[in-house]
């Protein structure tokens, strides 16, 4: 009987082996990952994505810190007697720089001609006051954006078509000729005023982000649509949580996604339009643009293109580095992409 029960006893003893289990993975724990730890991998794996970051992080410290800069290189915007600095045709002389001179100490990007002021002291503040007006308007149109899109899909029936028509009759309103025309009126109604300059940054920035939240409501209701059928919403209802806490706590961050990416390609578009309605003197002309430079550049083109090509390759620059982090943010977070 000894010999009969050893046969089972040994069988039973190898059957407790672990089918199918890798000798070399014993003793290791399996943890899972987040969605947003998930992207910020697949984004940190993304080198043009980093080279776009470190661009990026490189012009809000240029915005961040544009006046300690300007004191650090000892320039400035204010310039005395342009004509101590400047030849018969309004181009700097050869002692302070291009076109007939090398770049100098105490002016690294050269002056300006006709107004000698320094070019590095301007580019600085462009680069200020575009980012900080893009970066405003992106934050309004996102905010006001992001609350029709929740109301309108939550909410549905009349609130829905409501929201939905008047979304499509500011789609339907050309930018341009809106900017066109409100911009002689803010001249000509508070020109005299001693808060103009204030004035014309708060309407430039009210036209951008009037003009912007479109597209954030029109894709924020879409998502709205799709995840207030899905389970944990309907269990919230059940649960008799109240509407605006539903908004916040359980559609919201589920949101994130979209709203970053959105906000990723606004804030290029708006550096974009900025910089494009200075060139045409209808944006803020009051305070140092890169497109002002432009305008003032493609008169002095010929003997003097260095003068033009320091605000475009700004502007190319950053807008380039914006876009593309955008499109890598909209990879990263993306469940389906494989990269």
């Amino acid at each position: 009987m000894s010999a009969e029960t050893a046969g089972p006893e040994t069988l039973g003893h190898l059957s407790d082996e672990p089918k199918g289990e890798d000798p070399g993975t014993k003793g290791r724990t399996i943890t899972g990952k987040s969605p947003l730890r998930i992207a910020m991998g697949r984004l940190l794996r993304d080198k043009i994505a980093l080279v776009c970051m470190a661009v990026v992080l490189f012009f809000v410290v240029i915005a961040t810190f544009a006046g300690p800069l300007q004191k650090l290189f000892g320039v400035s915007t204010e310039t005395v007697l342009p004509s101590r600095f400047l030849n018969l045709d309004l181009t700097p002389k050869a002692e302070y720089g291009p076109p007939y001179g090398p770049l100098t100490m105490d002016h690294p990007f050269g002056i300006a001609p006709r107004t000698a002021t320094d070019n590095l002291a301007f580019w600085l503040e462009g680069a200020q006051n575009s980012l900080q007006i893009a970066a405003t308007a992106t934050i309004l149109a996102m905010l006001f954006g992001v609350t029709l899109g929740l109301l309108g899909g939550f909410l549905g029936g009349a609130v829905d078509r409501f929201l939905t028509f008047v979304t499509d009759f500011f789609l339907t309103l050309p930018f341009i000729l809106a900017a066109l025309t409100i911009a002689p009126i803010i001249n000509e109604r508070f020109r005299d005023s001693p808060n103009y300059t204030t004035i014309q940054v708060f309407a430039l920035i009210m036209v951008l982000a009037g003009f912007g939240w479109m597209s954030v409501a029109r894709l924020i209701r879409g998502e709205v649509l799709s995840l207030r059928e899905r389970e944990f919403v309907q269990a919230a209802r059940v649960m008799g949580m109240p509407t605006g806490r539903l908004l916040l706590k359980e559609l919201l961050p589920n949101l994130v996604a979209p709203i970053v990416v959105a906000s990723s390609l606004m804030l290029p578009a708006f550096v974009s339009a900025e910089a494009g309605l200075a060139f045409l003197g209808i944006g803020v002309t009051s305070r140092p643009s890169w497109g002002q430079t432009l305008n003032q550049g493609i008169s002095f083109f010929d003997g003097y293109a260095l003068y033009l090509y320091q605000p475009l390759i700004g502007i190319v620059l950053l807008v380039l580095a914006l876009n593309l982090l955008g499109d890598a943010l909209r990879d990263a977070l993306d469940p389906k992409t494989r990269r």
